[in-house]
């Protein structure tokens, strides 16, 4: 895990999953520092990763206010429970969803939730975060957030993209990323990621992107992506065509079994 500021009121966490035929995803987790510090998220679940010691390289857990989960998938909620341990006065900002969810892997302190809904708000010292529902989500428990001080946006999952390569998976900038390249692996993801979007009515489900703060961001943090700052209308006509691209459909079986007899070694001729 590597981490870098975005600005003054954004320090990013970036860490990265390789998905056999789909490239290297971007997974992110965030610390906004607001005059009560909030952590986004709190990285990968898999045994190799230390969400903690990144933190503590960049702010005393102590000294934490917030923890804004956006959903409870194990992407996102790798060091929550240590996090709660080293950060006594934080709150656990999540839904009623996403709490019962939790519960049933391990219980939830219910004195330090803070249940926050979909347009609803936060305030958190010298700004107020306003609460919305992403238009590409893959839990029901999805909530991001818009920052009115700052202007910036966190989208959990929506707008995230496999990207071709470790280093561009790893870039400050998304505009490192060719943008056909971009838009391209984008309505990907929204076809792996939020699979039901190809049912949907389109002109319904544009109402929920020009519902969201997006036009008003100057920069977009989502999960699965880099930074991308001065995209948002790129990243609306984006959202406007995932509704028509063609559903994925994943490897079988016999896929698997030809991937798995390519790691085979090759028998030496006698």
């Amino acid at each position: 895990m590597r981490t870098f500021r975005v600005g003054d009121d954004v320090t990013v966490f970036n860490d990265q999953l390789e998905v056999p035929g789909l490239g290297f995803l971007p997974v992110n987790a965030f610390v906004l520092h607001a005059r009560e510090p909030v952590v986004i998220d709190t990285g990968l679940g898999l045994p190799d990763r230390d969400f903690m010691a990144s933190l503590r390289d960049v702010i005393d857990p102590a000294t934490v206010r917030w923890i804004w989960l956006t959903h409870p998938d194990r992407d996102h909620t790798g060091g929550l429970f240590d996090l709660l341990e080293a950060a006594p006065q934080a709150r656990l900002v999540t839904t009623f969803i996403a709490a019962g969810i939790m519960s049933t892997e391990r219980p939830l302190p219910l004195d330090r939730l803070y249940l926050l809904n979909p347009g609803q708000r936060l305030d958190v010292g010298d700004r107020t975060l306003h609460a919305f529902r992403p238009p590409l989500f893959d839990s029901p428990a999805t909530v991001g957030f818009y920052d009115d001080r700052s202007r910036l946006c966190f989208s959990s999952d929506c707008f995230g993209a496999p990207l071709a390569t470790a280093e561009l998976a790893a870039t400050e900038d998304v505009r490192d990323v060719p943008a056909e390249q971009l838009r391209s692996a984008q309505l990907l993801w929204a076809a792996v990621d939020s699979p039901w979007v190809h049912h949907v009515d389109p002109g319904r489900f544009l109402d929920t992107v020009r519902s969201m703060p997006l036009m008003d961001a100057e920069a977009v943090f989502s999960t699965h992506l880099p930074p991308a700052t001065g995209m948002s209308a790129q990243f609306e006509a984006m959202l406007a065509q995932a509704p028509g691209t063609n559903p994925f459909v994943g490897p079988d079986q016999k896929a698997l079994q030809e991937l798995l007899a390519s790691f085979e070694p090759v028998a030496a001729a006698t």
